[in-house]
């Protein structure tokens, strides 16, 4: 099992010295252990997903029901209803329906894909992950990852030693985030033009509606995708790094209370909050008194 970043309950404290240190790593996005943890669905290989599959939409794609492609409005929706009727000193037997905001957050009992980890006090001194905001990227067999999203960049992507063309082409001057201390590069793209040619490539997982993700394999195909103007070069985020936990572990940290599972919508942390110190406020400012509305 892949060495992970956070220590259980059992063996966590503050000291510094358990944890894993900010050292400098360069190359960065060179000679980097590829993690079978992340991965794109093109597969390993970047010779064999240089080329998108930028398919036109076909009258079939229509047919995906709004439930699956926005079930998390859904669920606020019912969560926001839930407290409405709690709170309220009469029965109503007609209730009014509830409508979101554009941002919107929930607490969660259970870690999911899309959801956010936000670290509490107990996490105060460690200088990591203090008052971190964490998007899960997946929660497979292997124990969930996500990267660190409130983290300023301290470099751009020429300052490393990177030497792809597509990279040095296309993406030279994009700052590079810290997302975490194990060993992996990857970056989140979400469409701002409002086209579905992400999600039809093939190449990026998603994340939630509208974001998705990939690894440093997926590179040419993002370079790809910005020469036919299918999203343009500020639609990206790189980091360097992401966070990892064994299977039970992250389970056995909240139920510590090292960190709060929270559900939020896509204008809570899109690619503008990348890099955001205030980040860990503004969600916990959404998961206030008022939840989701």
């Amino acid at each position: 099992m892949e060495a992970s970043c956070f220590l259980t309950s059992k063996y966590f404290n503050k000291t510094l010295d358990l944890v894993p240190s900010l050292k400098p790593r360069l190359p960065i996005f060179h000679k980097k252990r590829h993690s079978q943890r992340l991965h794109g669905t093109g597969g390993g290989h970047s010779s064999v997903i240089t080329c998108c599959n930028l398919r036109p939409r076909s009258p079939d794609d229509n047919a995906e029901p709004l439930l699956k492609s926005d079930w998390r409005s859904f669920r606020a929706r019912l969560i926001a209803a839930e407290h409405a009727s709690l709170n309220s000193d009469t029965v109503d037997q007609s209730p009014t329906p509830i409508t979101l905001g554009d941002k919107w957050a929930h607490p969660l009992h259970e870690p999911e894909k899309g959801c956010l980890l936000i670290a509490t006090e107990k996490l105060d001194g460690v200088h990591i992950f203090e008052r971190t905001v964490i998007l899960l990227l997946a929660t497979g067999p292997l124990g969930p990852t996500g990267i660190i999203l409130n983290r300023p960049s301290l470099m751009s992507i020429k300052e490393t030693q990177w030497t792809d063309v597509d990279m040095d082409k296309m993406f030279s001057d994009r700052p590079l985030f810290f997302g975490g201390p194990l060993e992996e590069s990857l970056f989140l793209v979400g469409p701002q033009s409002g086209g579905d040619g992400v999600g039809r490539s093939g190449v990026f997982e998603e994340v939630m509606k509208g974001l998705y993700y990939g690894t440093k394999e997926g590179v040419g195909c993002a370079a790809e995708m910005v020469e036919r103007n299918v999203v343009g070069e500020g639609d990206f985020r790189f980091f360097d790094g992401y966070c990892g936990w064994d299977k039970e572990q992250l389970k056995e940290e909240i139920g510590a209370g090292f960190w709060r599972v929270v559900a939020c919508s896509p204008n809570v942390i899109g690619l503008a909050s990348v890099g955001s110190v205030g980040l860990w406020e503004d969600v916990l400012g959404l998961v206030g008194e008022r939840k989701v509305w």
